[in-house]
């Protein structure tokens, strides 16, 4: 609930940057950003071996898909942070985002965490051959228990 409200200090402080030759950059929320980059390369470690193409399997509730939860976890808050930035803050932040690299890592540790066959496992559907459900068709609810 907090990340749509942390834009609105950035937007104040964006009349200081004036017209500058190099191009500007603004990070996210810098706890943010630090945990991030700490998960980018613990993420890398375990994936380093696992060319893209090729996917890993990620036992449930060992630690590696722990700190893969909290990566995607913490990329859906910088989503939610984006989301609600004007769109003259979003340039910056992307610009942030890209000079440190963390959009293209993202992309990498998603293509070789992306399941193969991405079939979801919910409830037996009523005909089974007709309209296979997977990941991408199905609404997949993250409560906490």
């Amino acid at each position: 609930r907090l990340m749509p409200e942390l834009p609105k200090f950035d937007d104040e402080d964006l009349k200081s940057y004036g017209d500058e030759e190099e191009e500007l950059a603004l990070s996210p929320p810098a706890a943010l950003m630090s945990i991030l980059a700490t998960q980018e390369l613990l993420l890398e470690n375990i994936l380093e071996c696992i060319p893209v193409g090729e996917f890993a399997v990620i036992q449930p509730l060992s630690d590696e898909f722990c700190l893969v939860l909290g990566y995607l976890l913490t990329w859906k808050l910088t989503l939610a942070f984006f989301k609600a930035a004007s769109s003259q803050l979003r340039v910056l932040y992307s610009q942030y985002l890209r000079r440190t690299k963390s959009l293209n890592k993202l992309l990498y540790h998603l293509f070789r965490l992306m399941p193969e066959n991405p079939v979801f496992s919910g409830p037996a559907s009523e005909v089974p051959n007709k309209d296979t459900k997977t990941f991408f068709t199905e609404e997949l609810h993250l409560d906490v228990k």
